[in-house]
């Protein structure tokens, strides 16, 4: 009986080969795949849509806009700094905690948004420095951070939750101009909308500025000392570089734009809770995910332009998936998502995308 040995050359060869097609192949085929389901679905399709107000679409751009803040603060720690941080959870409402406390007590609500910032990046700055200075885990230490600050955000507030329907907000200056313009040029079922399309302006206008000045900031030496302390570390550290001043500084950085981003939402949405911040990691992983991914960034800025843009994909990709019911055989009512279940997916979505480089390099490997 004779046995043919297969030579490795040509082994390596084939899976070489093979992982071409895929990698040529298979977007196409999702394509393919996604044009199919669309055209078995796309007369419910269209129908769902349609039917959702103009205000769900505007809600979701600008509440994409208002979390853009967050996607720079994540896209800091995550692809900058490579520092795993969950301090966001805790820095977005205490931004938030720290503006409606101080609207409740009459202070100019522009006022409120540096001192959010401020309080965001104390947050940052503590756990840079239990993890700098007493040498524990970076994810570790922003678990405790968000634990203690879940107290302090309640000692803020006084309460987990406090209403700003009838107070007087960085939006209240503006709502008569934009009211009045919609009752001019339009009938009032458009005046329904105008609150969202002022918040789309303002959110717009300081998310400009925001990134005018991270983008300038990460182009100055101590910027690009900060970059570098993501990239190599050690090489960082031999030229004199104190790495853990840089990780503090990112860190501030990074949840003071978290913070800031929980006061404007908390005024736009007209309440701060304690809880708001709860699972916002995901969101912004997510975000810098399909940043990367659609705008595929090559510099700076256009990768805080790519974040901001895959935050805003990513809150409008859930509007649409909490408004679309699917037939599924053998069900008699349709499928769809509901608001509970937005964590889940979202938390899927990410996981894929994280999972999928890695399975890639493994198949390399092989």
């Amino acid at each position: 009986m004779q046995t043919t040995e297969t030579n490795p050359a040509v082994v390596e060869e084939s899976m070489k080969m093979t992982d071409s097609l895929w990698r040529r192949y298979l977007p196409w085929g999702l394509v393919l795949l996604l044009i199919l389901l669309g055209l078995a679905f796309w007369q419910p399709l269209i129908a769902w849509i349609a039917a959702a107000s103009w205000n769900v679409w505007l809600g979701a751009l600008a509440q994409g806009l208002g979390f853009g803040a967050v996607a720079m603060g994540v896209y800091l720690t995550f692809r900058i700094l490579n520092f795993p941080d969950l301090t966001i959870d805790a820095s977005f409402p205490m931004g938030a905690a720290v503006a409606a406390a101080l609207i409740l007590r009459g202070n100019n609500p522009y006022l409120t948004l540096p001192l959010a910032f401020l309080a965001g990046a104390l947050a940052g700055v503590a756990t840079g420095l239990i993890h700098t200075r007493f040498k524990i885990n970076g994810l570790l230490a922003s678990i405790l951070v968000l634990t203690g600050a879940f107290t302090v955000n309640l000692r803020i507030m006084g309460q987990a939750n406090i209403p700003l329907l009838n107070a007087e907000t960085i939006f209240s200056p503006f709502q008569p101009f934009f009211r009045q313009l919609f009752l001019e040029q339009w009938d009032r079922a458009w005046v329904r909308v105008h609150a969202n399309i002022m918040a789309i302006v303002i959110f717009l206008a300081v998310i400009i500025l925001l990134k005018l000045v991270l983008d300038w900031f990460l182009r100055t030496e101590l910027g690009l000392a900060m970059r570098a302390t993501g990239d190599n570390p050690q090489m960082i550290r031999a030229l004199g570089v104190n790495t853990d001043q840089m990780k503090i500084l990112a860190l501030a950085l990074s949840n003071g734009l978290v913070g800031l981003s929980g006061a404007l939402l908390a005024q736009y949405q007209g309440f701060a809770d304690v809880n708001s911040g709860a699972g916002l990691i995901i969101a912004g992983l997510a975000a810098v995910i399909i940043g990367e991914t659609i705008f595929r960034p090559k510099t700076i800025a256009w990768a805080t332009l790519a974040v901001v843009l895959g935050m805003i994909v990513y809150r409008v990709a859930i509007a649409l998936a909490l408004i679309i019911e699917l037939p599924l055989p053998g069900f008699e009512k349709n499928f769809r998502l509901e608001a509970t279940d937005v964590k889940l997916a979202t938390a899927l979505l990410v996981l894929i995308a994280l999972a999928l480089p890695q399975i890639r390099r493994r198949r390399k490997m092989i």
